[in-house]
């Protein structure tokens, strides 16, 4: 019986041992110099990136970055020379009609780009985007479920937007919202077509992020070349932006409306303001987009390689238009006898210098081939450098239905699939990052086999805020941050 009372005893001490431990590891745990919790970090992380639409990290460590963010600014004009000069006082001028919008499903935001403010009336207005805003991620073809669109003013007020049209197959998109006095339209109608006359021009991409409202404007030229994009209809530039800038403006050094931009990390690639017009006009006409059928893939000859252009200067050295790339099987161009390697130098009697006015005059007897009931044909002259000949050939394309909402299973089957890709959000650790041999930024250890693991920051509020999570394209190289490994 003393034995247990004893035993008892003893079992009482431990356990007021227990709770004075537990008491000291609280105290110890709100010191400042104590690093927190690993899963109240990750709550914090949780609620910091999933509102986002951002990926919860797999592993916490020191030096992780989220890279491919909306909230990364381009365009960094602090200082003063005349290049930035001018780029911001462009960036003032249409800052007006700059807008951000978001695209939501429930509390969650999915996407986030620039729109510029095409119309203007005394109850509302309408808004040139990016259809990448309603896409659905799970599907490119069909339009986000559950959407709910918000736009931020330039003021940092916050209005409810409503879709009205959008085509998948040049990626653009209209939103309505009501009217604010203090806004207005962009200069966007009766512009002159972007040409080669542009090739040597400055141009300006300019955006605003969603959350922040920040403006945000870069300065770059025309280039004439293949974009990587399925579509071809851009054009390309060398302003550098990022993803928060699509569906913002390019502007020309005079302050005129140029295009559209997207995203890529060479340059932004824009679709040109006369082939936006004319999609806008078939949105009031047709409620949709006219897209004709023809089988050609084409690309200004003045864009081709040398190797190219070579083969065409031998046979003619003077010749200007347009190159065929390649020609579809069983279309129209092919049985007009068109084949890979030709030049277009003419459609009826229009000579061409680039392929952006080729689309636009085809786009236009499209438009005209509906709007009468008539078959569109044309006729272009044809120079064939491989045998030195030239020719013509009659094109009987057709009419198509290039929304992805509206187009059947036959159209489908005619048009290439095109997509317009967008890096992802993803989390970016310290052993990702490679060095010009395309090693990892890391320290060598002595103790074989060995991996030093950073202590975790000791403040947790600087968690709280994305601020100092997201931006950062690239690393420092820190030997205190980087993975040692044997």
């Amino acid at each position: 019986m003393p034995r247990k009372n004893q035993e008892c005893t003893r079992t009482g001490a431990g356990a007021s041992t227990s709770k004075k431990r537990k008491a000291s590891l609280q105290s110890n745990s709100n010191r400042e110099d104590s690093p927190p919790p690993r899963d109240d970090l990750s709550r914090i992380l949780r609620k910091s990136v999933r509102p986002c639409g951002y990926p919860v990290p797999s592993t916490i460590a020191g030096g992780m970055r989220l890279v491919n963010t909306f909230e990364l600014c381009f365009g960094n004009l602090d200082g003063y020379s005349e290049e930035h000069t001018s780029i911001k006082l462009l960036a003032l001028s249409l800052c007006r009609s700059i807008v951000s919008l978001a695209a939501f499903k429930g509390k969650t935001r999915k996407f986030t780009c620039t729109g510029t403010i095409i119309e203007h009336t005394t109850s509302s207005m309408s808004i040139l985007t990016s259809a990448s805003l309603i896409r659905s991620s799970e599907d490119e073809s069909k339009i986000l479920d559950r959407l709910e669109i918000k736009v931020r003013l330039p003021n940092g007020k916050l209005v409810v937007g409503k879709l009205w049209k959008y085509d998948f197959y040049y990626n653009i998109a209209v939103v309505n919202t009501k009217a604010f006095p203090e806004l207005h339209a962009a200069c966007f109608h009766n512009e002159v077509p972007a040409n080669v006359k542009f090739s040597q021009s400055k141009l300006v991409a300019i955006g605003r992020i969603f959350e922040s409202g920040e403006l945000m404007a870069t300065g770059g030229t025309l280039l004439y070349k293949t974009c990587k994009f399925d579509c071809q209809q851009l054009m390309v530039s060398t302003c550098k932006t990022t993803k928060a800038g699509i569906g913002g403006p390019i502007v020309g050094s005079d302050g005129k409306f140029i295009g559209m931009s997207f995203y890529h990390k060479d340059g932004a690639p824009f679709l040109p303001i006369s082939i936006l017009q004319k999609c806008l006009k078939h949105f009031n006409e047709f409620g949709r987009v006219l897209q004709p059928w023809h089988g050609l893939r084409i690309g200004s000859l003045q864009a081709e390689k040398l190797c190219v252009r070579e083969e065409v200067h031998d046979s003619f050295s003077h010749a200007q238009g347009i190159y065929v790339q390649k020609v579809v099987g069983g279309s129209p161009a092919a049985d007009s006898g068109i084949r890979a390697g030709d030049v277009i130098t003419k459609v009826d009697d229009f000579a061409l210098s680039n392929a952006q006015e080729f689309h636009e005059l085809i786009l236009g007897k499209a438009e005209n081939a509906s709007r009468h009931g008539e078959g569109m044909h044309f006729t272009v002259s044809v120079l064939r450098p491989s045998s030195g000949s030239e020719f013509f050939a009659t094109i009987n394309a057709e009419v198509i239905d290039a929304s992805e909402q509206n187009m059947t299973n036959q159209n489908k089957s005619k048009q290439n699939s095109v997509r317009w890709p967008v890096p992802k959000t993803k989390w970016q650790y310290p052993d990702d990052v490679r060095d010009a041999d395309k090693m990892p930024l890391v320290r060598k250890c002595r103790r074989p086999g060995y991996i030093y693991r950073p202590p975790l920051p000791t403040d947790v509020s600087r968690y709280r805020s994305l601020s100092n999570l997201v931006g950062k394209e690239e690393f420092v190289r820190e030997p205190d941050v980087n993975v040692l490994v044997s």
